[in-house]
């Protein structure tokens, strides 16, 4: 997946949005026996073989390179169920489908450190791909309406990483428009910068086949 981002002109880095999404949690199977971990954000455990538990993400994704976890895909993340998704974001050109606010981060996680715990995992890949695709179509479809009459932007369903790539280029365009249509914004607009960004620069483009 091509494309790149201005960090100049995001809210955050991927990577940071990332570090955020590393909190959400997600269910492991342990493979050893181990006593409760007790951290700052909580306690978790104490763990048995075989026995599912509850940690945040990246707890298991430290698990799991240690070789004492399998790590269980979350339920949206099958492909029966992706395909429900892609086809009812096809059919709803004005609607965003609901789906975890972190799930393009989720799903890079995942396929970066679990890929042999994802059942079929090039086609839940490929569903995920194919949803991101969709879902930005609409944002830049969506974009295209905005006029000097716009005074807000409802994105209902937008991910985390969404948002981020988004806001920028709304909040932009919104000031050039206000600028034109009221002198006292001139100044306040001049002094934030003029740098606009392209409708069709999508964002950084996680390659979730992990390679």
């Amino acid at each position: 997946m091509a494309g790149q981002s201005d960090p100049h002109l995001s809210l955050f880095s991927p990577s940071e949005v990332e570090f955020v999404a590393e909190d959400e949690i997600v269910e492991i199977v342990p493979n050893i026996r181990m006593e409760a971990l007790n951290m700052i954000c909580g306690d978790f455990g104490p763990f048995f073989p075989q026995i599912p538990s509850k940690v945040p993400l990246w707890l298991a994704v430290a698990l799991k390179r240690r070789g004492k976890c399998t790590i269980r895909a979350p339920e949206w993340m099958t492909v029966e169920r992706l395909t429900q998704v892609l086809d009812a974001e096809r059919e709803s050109p004005r609607e965003f489908q609901p789906l975890p606010f972190h799930y393009i981060e989720i799903s890079k996680l995942l396929f970066d450190h679990a890929r042999d715990d994802i059942t079929d995992a090039y086609l839940v890949r490929s569903l995920i791909e194919d949803i991101r695709d969709v879902r930005f179509h609409k944002v830049e479809t969506g974009l295209e309406t905005i006029s000097g009459r716009t005074h807000a932007v409802k994105l209902k369903n937008l991910s985390a990483m969404e948002v981020n790539i988004v806001r920028p280029f709304m909040v932009r365009t919104l000031q050039a428009f206000y600028k034109h249509d009221s002198p006292q914004m001139i100044q306040q607009a001049d002094n934030t910068g003029s740098r606009s960004t392209p409708v069709t620069d999508r964002g950084p483009r996680y390659d979730l086949s992990g390679k």
